[in-house]
């Protein structure tokens, strides 16, 4: 069992001989203590979440006489937004609310709920009182995005509730109110080998930050330190600065205090400035260039790997030169297209080190930091349906779109503007969608919740920004609670049921999302801005599909989805939404993405992503309540050996299992590599080889362990805390 030292079993029947009641702190502690028999004592847990709702949460919350008073109060002291109710009437809003109540929903953890009061409800504006229920949040997410739609937000009422869709963090957080920021979770930024691209992005990083959530920006395309300035040799400072100037704007802006602004870079490995770009995450760096806060990210393309395996050194080239002899960014140039002419090509400065020594390095600085991400660039432009290239990823490894740049005028004004990237996530409980058995209901609902967030956004600061999305109303529909589903059914994660599983799941999920986007394309009479030139378009995205009857491997597999009445769709169904799709397009230019998912997982008792729990019973660390305690869900005393950690699985079978995923996904899946304590570099190394050949598109953090109680202390997503 993966909890720290347990106690011995008769702490709470000492509480209760001395006539006190635990209050809700020490209640969910007492899953660390072992009961009289030995057993887990989840239900302190549960009675952990009543308490703190009669200890705290009551005693804390305003009191309205009547829905219609409530309402009222929130929008003339301008709480709630008088816009999101105006389409509305009174009888439909107040059913709406009852039919959220009748729901009679309980959070089925303390940490739920603590994450709740702590992180989403709406609270006085001096913090001290809570002005919404769980219930009353939900209604007012459902009426922002519906827009009007009255079906809609009963559906969104009904998918949120049963538990079956959650919003990303900013959205469901944002929603409805006056004060708040955007509902979207991150952005992506490129930036361009000139001072007006860079002074821009710096900008933008303090208005997204102001706003939103995390945003990533791309240093690919900026010129070397040593490079020339205007023909004037040995003048270019390198990216190391850029960086720093980031860090310092990120440290400075947030959303109304509610969410730290968060930045990462990510750089192509071929790039001259690379190793020193991996210095700033060491121990030991000097704190001229040390990177505290900034994530680094690294796009490895497939001859990187292919000169490490032939033991060659590896050219790294200079983003000036290839933009003067190609005509276009370093970014947007394949290197394992055109690395061997680029060798070649004696207009190009380059210089080389070791690819061997290269991996040995990117294992080194995350053995010590957990940094750098990495984006398999030729993976992911390989499955990548949408005309253009994919040079970078975003805070958490998810989100993989197109971009194009930006020029500018002196002034820093747009001169032609370019598509930069936000993300519109949601994630979907697994188990309760395999519950439920319609599997298309809720992949609908949750493709037209988060086309409302696209649509609603516009980011009038980041012109970018506000041009990307609104040509690509592109969004991310995430899953969770993978390990949870499998241990209760008992399967193992990783095992070939497991994968099994995943392999289908993610197959009917590809289907219904691909035929939402197709009918809102069909309602609407308009597509994503360049479908026409997508592999939707033409019909290659489908072959796979269409080729070959897709069935289950496992008859337990099999067994699931008759039992819970979800049909696989078949060739022929594959063949029909190919031929709707090329006739009348898509509506949404990317569809799915697997975040890390954080507090969302807490307050939807899931486990996190696709992720195995990483322990059991897991410990955070809370601000002043300090240590909490969250068992995975449906766990119990005896399906204990289905929870095996992350740590124990190890990262093969991770892997494995993202890889099956991976095939149905058209952006990322956000995949951390767990180690024990005994890992050494070369285990990292191979780990990231082998996701590599697997097809895997991204890896996340690299985490080891190194104890038993470090290991269970997990820290979410900075920037999406999805």
């Amino acid at each position: 069992m993966e909890t720290t030292s347990l106690a011995e079993p008769n702490r709470e029947m000492s509480a209760k001989s001395a006539g006190r009641t635990l209050d809700y702190h020490a209640l969910n502690a007492m899953l660390n203590l072992y009961g009289p028999s030995g057993e887990l004592q989840l239900e302190k847990d549960r009675e952990a979440a009543r308490q703190y709702f009669l200890q705290h949460v009551n005693q804390n919350t305003v009191f309205f006489h009547s829905l219609e008073e409530k309402l009222d109060y929130l929008v003339e002291e301008d709480y709630y937004e008088a816009e999101v109710l105006a389409p509305y009437d009174a009888g439909f809003i107040k059913a709406l609310f009852e039919q959220a109540y009748a729901y009679k929903f309980r959070f089925p953890s303390f940490l739920g709920a603590f994450k709740y009061y702590t992180s989403y409800t709406l609270k006085t504006f001096d913090g001290k009182r809570y002005l919404e229920r769980y219930e009353d949040r939900v209604c007012m997410v459902a009426l922002t995005l519906a827009c009007g739609n009255e079906a809609l937000a009963r559906a969104l009422v009904d998918e949120i509730v049963s538990g079956r869709f959650q919003p990303a963090t900013p959205t469901f957080l944002n929603c409805g109110k006056r004060q708040r920021g955007e509902l979207v979770s991150c952005f992506l930024l490129r930036i361009e080998d000139n001072m007006e691209s860079i002074g821009r992005a710096i900008n933008s990083a303090l208005q997204l930050s102001k706003r939103g959530g995390g945003v990533a920006l791309l240093l690919s395309n900026i010129r070397e330190v040593g490079a020339p300035i205007k023909h004037i040799e040995n003048q270019s400072s390198g990216i190391i600065p850029i960086m720093k100037l980031l860090e310092d704007a990120f440290s400075y802006a947030n959303q109304l205090g509610a969410r730290q602004g968060a930045g990462a870079v990510y750089l192509n490995a071929h790039h001259p400035d690379i190793l020193r770009f991996l210095d700033t995450k060491r121990e030991n760096a000097d704190e001229k260039i040390r990177i505290k806060t900034l994530s680094l990210g690294v796009t490895i393309p497939d001859i990187t790997f292919e000169l490490a395996k032939r033991n060659e050194a590896m050219y790294l080239f200079s983003p000036y030169d290839v933009e003067r002899v190609y005509g276009v960014p370093f970014g947007d140039i394949s290197v394992t297209e055109k690395y061997h002419e680029m060798v070649a090509d004696g207009r190009i400065r380059k210089s080389k080190i070791d690819a061997r020594a290269f991996f040995q390095t990117l294992a080194e600085v995350q053995f010590e930091s957990g940094y750098p991400y990495v984006m398999f660039e030729d993976n992911v432009n390989r499955a990548n349906p949408i005309a253009g290239r994919v040079n970078m990823s975003n805070l958490c490894s998810e989100i993989l779109q197109v971009n194009t740049s930006s020029r500018y005028d002196d002034d820093l004004g747009y001169r032609e503007i370019g598509e930069d990237i936000s993300c519109n996530l949601g994630s979907m409980n697994i188990a309760k969608v395999m519950d439920s058995g319609d599997i298309g209901t809720s992949v609908d609902i949750a493709v037209r919740g988060l086309t409302a967030v696209a649509e609603m956004t516009e980011i009038r600061s980041v012109p970018s920004v506000a041009n990307g999305n609104a040509r690509s109303r592109a969004i991310g529909l995430g899953q969770m609670n993978l390990h949870g589903f499998l241990a209760r059914e008992r399967i193992h994660y990783g095992s070939e049921e497991g994968l099994d599983f995943t392999n289908f799941y993610f197959y009917c999920v590809a289907y219904h999302a691909l035929r939402a986007s197709n009918r809102l394309a069909m309602e609407r009479g308009e597509s994503f801005a360049g479908f026409a030139d997508s592999d939707y378009a033409n019909g290659a995205f489908f072959d796979k599909y269409t080729e070959r009857a897709w069935q289950p491997r496992t008859e337990k597999v099999r067994a699931l989805f008759e039992r819970s009445g979800i049909a696989i769709p078949s060739q022929d169904d594959w063949r029909s939404l190919k031929a709707s799709v090329r006739a009348h397009g898509l509506y949404n230019r990317n569809l799915q993405a697997v975040p890390p998912t954080g507090s969302i997982s807490y307050i939807n008792h899931s486990t996190s992503s696709i992720h195995p729990v990483a322990a059991k019973i897991e410990i955070r660390k809370e601000g002043k309540l300090g240590r909490v305690y969250y068992p995975a869900p449906f766990l119990d005393d005896d399906n204990l050996e289905y929870y095996r950690d992350a740590y124990e699985i190890g990262p093969e079978a991770i892997i494995d299992t993202y890889a099956e995923a991976s095939q149905h996904v058209d952006q990322g899946l956000s995949l951390t590599l767990f180690f024990p304590d005994t890992a050494t570099t070369r285990d990292i190394n191979k780990a990231q080889i082998y996701a590599w050949r697997k097809g895997i598109k991204t890896l996340y953090y690299v985490r080891l362990r190194q104890s038993a109680l470090e290991g269970t202390e997990v820290e979410g997503c900075v920037s999406c805390s999805l």
